[in-house]
């Protein structure tokens, strides 16, 4: 049968934009799949997917007219269900068969197949492979039906009765199979062969399309339309790049994907135009100037060189004149009410000192089974003080203890109340702009890193503390009032904090103990807590495991040795402990002494809680003589090395253990029936034991 190339498009009102690439993807991908599944697609079938503000579209190369006939074999029922004693057919039978189209003729055709412990009867039969248009059909609305959209609206149709559901109302249908159109339907809506361009620069309305491979191409030149959400984006780019060294001295566009693929979904010819502001706005802080050109315009703020805000702009504009200016203008008039916004709310909160702004926290809610941000600063504040004073002494715990007092203040500022997303940013400015130092105003704003996967842990000691001490005074107290994260729910970002604390244990690494950590959180808490002090401190100590665990899965078993290990005290120690379980692993020894090590456990695990003590009286075999005495070599030295911190050498100083040890097990009967010889062998083990896993537990190893 002779392929041709497919294309269907879905033209609707402006689609969400900062879901049009999902949409777009989501859209092409299941109408594709629905194909292939039919058998209507080819070994050489390609899908290419289109998304632009007001049209969904897929392509697919080498589509079948009609897929091709199959034999289907069904299972009907067991054969003492179908079958009488006679051998013929049950009504039970008949009735099924007629259900498929058949009658009692077919009886003589079933086939007899086992089906488990029992016999069935199966009815073989050529299926008719679908048509194109009933293929696709079908493909259009399960494609429709699986939108990941938003939220749905219903509008009705022309007819003024019908009503349907969809993202946006769709005005217009198309599917052509080469040239010919597909009769299908959606939405109210018939498959045809036009479309419509761009709602101003669009040379013709409608726009005819002769041909599914001509779709882009006759959207470019009659639409005035880049159908292609990959190609406008990369036009934009392209154009981004081109204004940006017009303007010269090396300034750059903003590098933001989100912003991009945002504005990407609201032009469909896009025209990059540079505008400019007011210097006198330099004077605010950039964050602020940034996010709001972004969050609110969709403009690209040009950066020079060292990463400072210029007074230019760049707008991705949706239209082409020949004259720009008017464009130009407008939006640089749109942008001044905003900056000028900025500038107020920044000068009105300088006129009060954060320090000032302290008691207004008592009146904002952090949670009703929790207390106020006042109280919850209050919290914080002692937990930073305890962990600077073990960090660092006086000096630290008192600085940690005021930029903690301090942290939370512009949360009640109007800069802040405008933009949430700047607290901590704005924190730091008004801290300088009180005079205090930069220590404490850069912890302000550094106390909420890492605030994503990858960024950056604070940049000192004082913003250290204090994000140390929020991120285990909210975990605390969610684990506190047992509000855990389930599944993919997790409001309040307990794993994103739990993954903050573990990051700045290890990569600073800081001497200080999980569960002293929580035990100190818990008992600022002055509010009585749902949980118990000990529930908290295992579950959230078992949660935080779990996360070191996800933080490390590349290294597959060798993080399990090292977090059993039983002389791991810090965190800080674990990539340390990696790189030298990670040597041990390559040494010829390990396995022998991984898998000696795992029987040891289980040896141990059986009996009584045996003491790590050996009597050399007692050592009757020469294995375990031999034993003992390699051990006596062996351990100090590879005990002062551990204690050291010279983990790759202790465990390959534990290596030259492996022939005695594998003597001894080939040669010692470890359960004697004398007792004290059995309780003697067992603490020689105990004490082998012991010394091996103080650097990782090698067990974890074994295969």
């Amino acid at each position: 049968m002779t392929t041709k190339n497919l294309l269907v498009e879905l033209f609707v009102e402006e689609l969400p934009p900062k879901a049009l690439k999902k949409l777009g993807d989501a859209f092409a991908g299941v109408l594709f799949e629905q194909l292939k599944a039919q058998g209507l697609t080819t070994s050489e079938s390609a899908l290419t997917s289109f998304a632009s503000p007001r049209r969904l579209a897929a392509h697919v190369s080498y589509v079948l007219p009609q897929a091709a006939d199959k034999a289907v074999s069904q299972k009907l029922m067991p054969v003492s269900v179908g079958l009488d004693a006679t051998g013929s057919a049950t009504p039970a039978l008949l009735k099924k068969l007629a259900a498929l189209g058949a009658d009692a003729s077919s009886v003589a055709g079933l086939t007899r197949a086992p089906d488990g412990k029992a016999e069935a009867l199966f009815y073989d039969r050529r299926v008719l492979g679908a048509t194109l248009a009933e293929g696709l059909q079908k493909a259009l609305l399960d494609a429709i039906a699986k939108l990941p959209i938003p939220k749905v609206m219903t509008y009705q149709l022309a007819d003024g009765w019908s009503d349907v559901k969809f993202v946006r109302p769709a005005h217009g249908l198309v599917a052509l199979h080469g040239a010919d159109v597909v009769a299908i339907e959606a939405l109210g809506l018939k498959a045809g062969n036009t479309t419509h361009g761009h709602r101003f620069e669009a040379l013709a309305d409608p726009v005819v399309l002769q041909h599914a491979d001509s779709y882009a191409a006759t959207l470019s030149k009659d639409g005035a339309v880049m159908a292609s959400f990959a190609d406008r984006r990369a036009e934009i780019v392209r154009q981004l790049a081109a204004a940006a060294s017009t303007v010269g001295g090396g300034v750059t566009a903003i590098d933001d994907d989100a912003l991009l693929d945002e504005v990407t979904a609201l032009v469909e010819r896009p025209n990059v135009l540079v505008c400019e502001f007011e210097k006198e706005f330099l004077d605010v802080p950039q964050e602020c100037l940034i996010l709001t050109m972004k969050a609110n315009q969709k403009y690209f703020p040009l950066l020079d060189s060292s990463g400072k805000l210029t007074n230019k702009f760049l707008v991705v504009s949706n239209i082409s004149p020949k004259d720009p200016r008017f464009v130009i203008g407008g939006n640089e008039r749109v942008v001044r009410p905003r900056l000028a916004d900025a500038k107020f709310f920044f000068d009105q909160d300088r006129k009060k000192t954060l320090q000032s702004r302290v008691e207004g926290l008592g009146k904002v809610v952090y949670h009703n089974k929790l207390g106020s941000q006042g109280e919850r600063v209050e919290r914080v504040r002692a937990i930073a003080r305890a962990i600077g004073q073990q960090l660092g002494g006086d000096v630290l715990a008192k600085k940690a203890d005021q930029a903690a007092q301090l942290a939370k203040t512009d949360l009640v500022t109007d800069m802040v109340g405008e933009f949430p997303e700047l607290q901590g940013i704005m924190g730091r400015y008004y801290a300088l702009n009180d005079g205090l130092g930069a220590d404490v105003a850069d912890a302000i704003e550094d106390h909420y890193k890492p605030r994503f996967a990858g960024d950056d842990l604070p940049r000192n000691d004082v913003g250290l503390v204090v994000a140390l001490a929020d991120k285990l005074e909210t975990l605390v107290g969610m684990f506190g009032i047992g509000n855990l994260p389930t599944g993919d729910k997790d409001p309040f970002a307990l794993r994103r904090h739990a993954l903050g604390v573990i990051r700045m244990l290890v990569e600073k690494d800081l001497l200080l103990q999980i569960h002293p950590l929580i035990n100190k959180a818990y008992a600022t808490f002055a509010v009585p807590l749902d949980k118990s002090e000990n529930f908290v401190r295992e579950e959230m100590g078992g949660f935080l495991l779990e996360r070191v665990q996800v933080m490390y899965k590349d290294e597959g078993p060798n993080i399990s040795a090292v977090l059993y290990a039983g002389g791991l005290r810090y965190w800080a120690e674990i990539p340390k402990r990696l790189a030298a379980v990670r040597t041990f692993a390559a040494l010829p020894e390990a396995p022998a002494l991984a898998a000696a090590n795992k029987r040891i456990a289980n040896i141990l695990k059986k009996g009584d809680a045996v003491d790590a003590r050996v009597s050399q009286a007692l050592l009757a075999e020469p294995a375990e003589i031999a034993l003992h005495k390699a051990m006596s070599d062996v351990v100090p030295k590879a005990n002062a090395q551990f204690e050291a911190g010279d983990y790759t050498a202790s465990l390959q100083t534990l290596a030259a253990l492996r022939a005695p040890v594998d003597d001894f097990f080939n040669g010692v009967m470890v359960n004697a029936e004398q007792t004290d010889l059995r309780l003697n062998r067992l603490g020689l083990l105990a004490t082998l034991h012991a010394a091996m896993n103080r650097v990782a537990d090698l067990s974890k190893l074994a295969a």
